[in-house]
C-alpha cells in the first residue's frame, strides 16, 4: 500500500461493510434482467478488477483472446476491465468498498478471502451453484481451501505462486553431492560446504540464500517443514511462536550466524538477477517463476536448476496465488459467476499462468505442454498435495506485514527467535481481538 496503513485499510474495510451489505440486500428488481435472452443465457454489464493480465501482452490475452470466447458463450454479457497490480490492489479494493462501487468480479490473493468474506463483501458461490464438491476433482483440497471461509466457497483459484528449495546441480557436483539435500540436517551440511569466502573472509557465494525471498514466505516454508502452523485449527490463536515455530526461526538464525552460509546484505528482494543465476548462491528458497528470469539472464543454466522440498519432520512448501470472486452486491451475480467459472477454467487459467510463469491450480493442467516444459512449475504441480498456504483469519492482511520486521529482528540478533515470535504473536492477538 502507498499512503494507507495496513490498519487504516482494515478499519475502512470493516466500516464500509454495513453500507455494502445493505446495498446487496436491496430491491431484487435490479437483477430481473439476469435471464435476458430467449435461450436462457445470463446477461448484464460486468466490471472486473484484476492484478493479473498486466501489460500490453496480458491485456491482449484477456481482451483479444479470452473474453471473445466468453462472449461466444454469453453474448448478452459485456465486461469492463480495471487493471491494477498487487501493490495497489488492497487500496483499490478498500476504496471500492468505501464508495460502494465494488466490481462484480474481483481477483485477490490467497489469505485475502477471509477478510472480505467475513465482512460480507463476497458472494457465497454455493448460492450461485458452484460448490466445493463440484470442484474437488479439479483442485487438491488444500488449494481449494484457500477460497473457503467458514465452510462456504467464496473464491476459485486461477494461479498459484509457490516457494520451495532450488539448487544448482553443477555446484552441488563440484562439492561432491549427487542430489539436493533431503533433510534439514543435510541442508545445513550442504550449505556449509557450498559457501565460499575469499582469504579475507568476504562472502563470494552463499551456500544457501535466504535473503532474495520475502522473509515472511521464506520463514513459512521452514515453519511448515518443522511441523508448525500459523494458527490453531479453529483459527482462534496464533501458533507460529510454538516450539516448532521457534525451532524454524532458530534454524535460520543458526545458518546465518553460526554456519555463516550467508551474510546480512549479501542479497535482497530488490536484486535484478537472482543469485542462483550469477553464481552468488548454490541453493536458495525460490519462486517458481525463476524459470522466466533464467530464460532471459542465464539460459545456459536451464539444465542446472534442480528443485527440492525443504524437509524436516514433514516436507515444507508454501503457496500463495490469485483467486476469482464475485461481489455480494453485484446486480448480475449469475453473469459474474459465469465469468468466474470461465476465467478459472482450464483454457483461460492456462493462458494466464503461461503469461506470468505461474503454477496452474487445476491438477489436469499438469499434462499441458507449458507445465511439462517448465521444470519448476512442473515440480510445484507434482507436489501441490504438500503445499500449505498462509492466512486463515480475517485479520491476516493486517497481521502479515508484521512478520518481516520480526524475522529481521531475529536474523540481525536484535531479539532471540522466541522473543521475536512471542512479540509478533502478541501483535497478532491484538489484531484478532479488534
Amino acid at each position: 500500500m502507498t499512503s494507507w496503513t495496513r490498519r487504516g485499510a482494515a478499519a475502512l474495510l470493516a466500516a464500509a461493510t454495513t453500507s455494502l451489505v445493505l446495498a446487496a440486500c436491496g430491491d431484487d428488481s435490479e437483477t430481473s434482467s439476469e435471464n435476458g435472452s430467449g435461450d436462457g443465457q445470463v446477461s448484464g454489464e460486468l466490471t472486473v478488477l484484476t492484478p493479473i493480465f498486466e501489460g500490453a501482452e496480458g491485456k491482449a490475452l484477456l481482451e483479444e483472446e479470452l473474453l471473445p470466447q466468453f462472449y461466444e458463450q454469453y453474448p448478452d454479457v459485456t465486461v469492463t476491465v480495471d487493471y491494477t497490480d498487487y501493490g495497489s490492489l488492497n487500496e483499490k479494493l478498500t476504496t471500492a468498498v468505501a464508495s460502494g462501487l465494488v466490481p462484480d468480479v474481483m481477483m485477490m490473493g490467497v489469505g485475502w478471502i477471509e477478510a472480505f468474506a467475513e465482512n460480507g463483501i463476497l458472494a457465497d458461490l454455493g448460492e450461485l451453484g458452484i460448490t466445493v464438491d463440484d470442484l474437488s476433482e479439479d483442485f487438491t483440497p488444500e488449494i481449494l481451501a484457500g477460497g473457503v471461509w467458514q465452510d462456504d466457497l467464496y473464491a476459485i483459484p486461477i494461479m498459484l505462486d509457490t516457494r520451495f528449495g532450488i539448487a544448482r546441480k553443477d555446484l552441488l557436483a563440484e562439492a561432491g553431492f549427487d542430489e539436493p539435500p533431503s533433510s534439514l540436517e543435510e541442508l545445513r551440511e550442504y550449505a556449509i560446504a557450498l559457501t565460499e569466502r575469499d582469504s579475507g573472509g568476504q562472502l563470494q557465494r552463499a551456500g544457501f540464500d535466504m535473503l532474495s525471498m520475502d522473509l515472511r514466505q521464506m520463514y513459512e516454508v521452514f515453519l511448515f517443514a518443522h511441523g508448525g502452523s500459523l494458527f490453531s485449527e479453529d483459527f482462534t490463536e496464533p501458533t507460529f511462536n510454538s516450539p516448532e515455530g521457534v525451532a524454524a526461526l532458530q534454524y535460520l538464525v543458526d545458518l546465518m550466524h553460526e554456519d555463516r552460509v550467508e551474510d546480512i546484505g549479501f542479497s535482497s528482494t530488490d536484486i535484478d538477477v537472482h543469485p542462483l543465476l550469477n553464481d552468488r548462491a548454490a541453493m536458495a528458497v525460490g519462486h517458481n517463476n525463476l524459470w522466466i528470469q533464467l530464460q532471459e539472464a542465464a539460459p545456459e543454466l536451464a539444465d542446472q536448476l534442480v528443485p527440492f522440498t525443504i524437509t524436516g519432520s514433514e516436507p515444507g512448501m508454501f503457496f500463495g496465488g490469485t483467486l476469482a470472486t464475485v461481489s455480494a452486491g453485484s446486480d448480475h451475480p449469475e453473469a459474474a459467476a459465469a465469468l468466474v467459472e470461465f476465467l478459472t477454467g482450464p483454457e483461460a487459467a492456462l493462458g494466464a499462468n503461461e503469461q506470468r510463469g505461474n503454477v496452474p491450480a487445476r491438477t489436469e493442467l499438469l499434462d499441458s505442454e507449458y507445465v511439462q516444459n517448465n521444470p519448476l512449475v512442473q515440480f510445484a504441480m507434482e507436489n501441490l498435495e504438500i503445499a500449505q498456504r498462509e492466512g486463515g483469519v480475517p485479520q491476516w492482511l493486517e497481521i502479515r506485514g508484521d512478520f518481516t520486521p520480526a524475522i529481521e529482528a531475529a536474523l540481525l540478533g536484535e531479539k532471540t527467535p522466541q522473543q521475536a515470535l512471542d512479540d509478533l504473536a502478541g501483535e497478532a492477538r491484538e489484531a484478532m481481538a479488534r
